[in-house]
């Protein structure tokens, strides 16, 4: 079988236009950056491929958006460590702004800027202007800001379909990286100047009732709630079996992992309840309980997280 070949040692065609877009993200509109292929991924091969937690204690670079940086100086270590990188990822949920996307696709068939649209008027959110980015499918990338107390989960399609969040430990490609189909670039009259708080309704789709910063120091975690577990357990079995529709698998991921941050809830219903759902609602019976699996990691994962802080 032939080699793969070698990754270019000299810097390619892009990569000098996506470092000075990257650089003046960072600098001039204090968003944390860094490189990334044309496909989208991280530009840096992952410092752990074996699944290591590391999110970069061990000083080296290849931890994805932990990379993600302010400092110009760090911005050019990175890109020079990428000379095949041909865009820039903005990690959300970093100060100053708490960036929150709002990835509204239009590609194979689902608009999910009507779609949004609809979801909008259904629960009466009223969008604010903001900063919105054309991306390479037509869709648009709308900047917002969380709350810092808030952990605002990346979400696919459960919203609505086409509809996806990055929050927390997610990215956004940034204007003026160049993807497999084309450029993103800022919509006619917008810009990074200004990034409008997050539609208070929009974001109570999004997370349970929350506790403020401080509450997390005394050992509440993130998904806590009001409510008995066993009815705070009911509304996220009523989530999932609400929706039928091709993004069920992301509804049954996202209720779980609500379900297994939350405190009080028993993790054995909690998985036995929500697996019950997935079925009623046409999942395999492997394809719905590798989803729970998945999200019980994760939970665990950020737990692990949130005791090291």
């Amino acid at each position: 079988m032939p080699e793969a070949p070698a990754r270019p040692q000299q810097p390619g065609r892009w990569w000098a236009a996506a470092r000075a877009h990257a650089l003046a993200a960072a600098t001039l509109h204090h968003l944390a950056v860094f490189p990334l292929a044309r496909s989208k991924f991280p530009a840096i091969a992952s410092a752990h491929p074996d699944d290591n937690p590391c999110t970069g204690q061990c000083g080296q670079v290849g931890h994805g958006v932990y990379d993600a940086s302010t400092d110009p100086e760090r911005v050019r270590e990175l890109f020079a460590a990428a000379p095949w990188a041909a865009g820039y990822g903005i990690a959300c949920g970093r100060t100053p702004h708490h960036l929150f996307g709002l990835d509204l696709d239009r590609k194979a068939g689902v608009d999910g800027v009507a779609n949004f649209r609809a979801l909008a008027t259904r629960y009466g959110i009223t969008m604010p202007r903001t900063a919105l980015v054309v991306t390479q499918s037509g869709g648009l990338h709308a900047w917002l800001s969380a709350p810092p107390d808030v952990v605002v989960p990346n979400t696919a399609s459960v919203l609505a379909q086409g509809v996806d969040t990055r929050g927390s430990g997610g990215y956004l490609v940034g204007p003026g990286s160049l993807g497999p189909r084309g450029r993103y670039a800022f919509a006619p009259g917008s810009g990074p100047q200004h990034i409008a708080p997050v539609p208070p309704r929009l974001l109570e789709l999004l997370t349970p009732p929350h506790k403020p910063a401080q509450a997390r120091s005394k050992g509440i975690r993130p998904g806590s709630s009001s409510g008995s577990p066993q009815r705070r357990l009911d509304a996220l079995v009523r989530f999932v079996r609400g929706d039928a529709s091709p993004g069920r698998n992301n509804r049954l991921y996202w209720a779980a992992r609500q379900a297994f941050a939350a405190d009080g809830i028993d993790p054995e219903q909690a998985a036995a309840d929500l697996l019950a759902a997935g079925l009623a609602i046409g999942l395999d019976e492997p394809e719905a309980a590798h989803a729970i699996a998945s999200a019980r990691k994760g939970a665990a994962r950020d737990r692990r997280k949130e005791v090291t802080r």
